[in-house]
């Protein structure tokens, strides 16, 4: 009991717990001025829109409950940033760090509690991103797609896609609206050779089921094929589960940002069975969730070795490089995520590019601030 006391002590001492609170209180203040300035100019610049087509107050407050989770969580790194070297700077200037550092505090000492700040903020924002940010965002897509730029696509013609090993599926119109289908066809084939043939001329998506991809089917022709025989047998009506979905059909913008992890991971197997081609920027997105909350540690290590300095020009010069770090960070994410989806980049490298150039700027100042 007196080791795990021991313990406690000296992970949280007195020290340790003002950092901490210097460092989250600045973060989530940052958080609350951004973010509020975002939303004003957000709802100025689309008001008319908002007024024209009609939203609804209650859509109105729901799109905005969503868009400021969505919004912080995107911009973690730069308010971990803008907060480390800010508070860091005003230490400095009132020369709590020289007094800190007189005592025998050394600058790795020093870095701990930002590590134990950071380690908390990534934590909070692998679990906002993998899990609540998703579910809250496919309201915020449609509220956008609907009130915003109402582009929301309603039909598809002409799709043929592999919904298992050896099944493809042929669709010949799809309303979106109505999840209705016109003119179905599954065929299914063994060693290349076709076994089974499914016609229907309409089919609906059933939204109030409980299983997912269940489908009803009407007017329903099945060719079964053995060998030299063959079976017909003719449904007026027929359920059945078939591993599609009416998003297959009508790929919305943005549709990888409102799944969770597990549903990230489903439908790139599933795409990838079927051979689509728009499957690397769900991989992106997926392997991002992972690598973005890394940054608070990287950033947090940059901006604590440029400002923990008493500097003459106080926290000007400071908060500058820092802002610079942070927008070429941001640029260097969307031009590497640009890479893996155009190019034959791996999708795991593009996310995590970033990270490791950062992590080299971040030993590099802190092995210059030990000196």
């Amino acid at each position: 009991m007196n080791i795990l006391q021991s313990i406690k002590r000296n992970l949280f001492s007195r020290f340790d717990r003002y950092i901490i609170g210097k460092f989250l209180g600045t973060y989530f203040f940052s958080i609350v001025l951004i973010i509020s300035i975002a939303v004003v100019f957000d709802f100025s610049e689309n008001s008319d829109k908002f007024t024209m087509n009609h939203a609804p107050m209650s859509a109105l407050l729901k799109y905005y409950m969503d868009f400021i989770p969505f919004y912080t969580n995107l911009f973690s790194a730069l308010f971990v940033f803008i907060a480390v070297i800010f508070f860091t700077s005003k230490l400095a200037e009132n020369s709590e760090i020289i007094a800190m550092m007189s005592t025998g505090i050394s600058f790795s000492r020093l870095l701990r509690p930002y590590l134990l700040s950071s380690a908390l903020i990534a934590l909070i924002s692998f679990y906002l991103g993998s899990d609540v940010i998703p579910r809250g965002s496919t309201k915020r897509i449609e509220f956008e797609l609907r009130y915003k730029s109402r582009k929301k696509p309603k039909i598809a013609e002409h799709m043929q896609l592999q919904v298992d090993t050896g099944v493809i599926a042929y669709l010949d119109y799809f309303d979106g609206d109505r999840k209705i289908g016109y003119r179905f066809s599954l065929d299914k084939f063994q060693n290349k050779s076709l076994v089974s043939h499914l016609t229907a001329q309409r089919i609906q998506y059933d939204t109030l089921a409980d299983e997912r991809f269940h489908w009803k089917l009407y007017e329903v022709k099945i060719r079964t094929l053995q060998g030299l025989r063959e079976q017909i047998d003719t449904h007026q009506y027929l359920d059945s589960l078939i591993i599609m979905e009416p998003s297959d059909f009508l790929a919305t913008k943005n549709q990888q940002q409102a799944l969770t992890n597990q549903e990230l991971l489903e439908y790139i197997e599933r795409q990838q069975l079927r051979g689509s081609g728009n499957v690397k920027v769900f991989e992106v997105e997926y392997h991002k969730r992972f690598a973005d909350p890394f940054a608070a540690f990287i950033l947090s290590t940059i901006g604590l070795s440029l400002s923990f300095r008493k500097r003459k020009g106080g926290m000007g010069g400071a908060l500058g490089i820092g802002l610079a770090l942070s927008a070429t960070y941001i640029m260097l994410q969307t031009i590497s995520s640009t890479f893996a989806i155009n190019s034959n980049w791996p999708c795991m490298l593009a996310a995590w590019i970033p990270n490791i150039l950062f992590t080299i700027i971040a030993l590099y100042l802190y092995r210059r601030a030990l000196r």
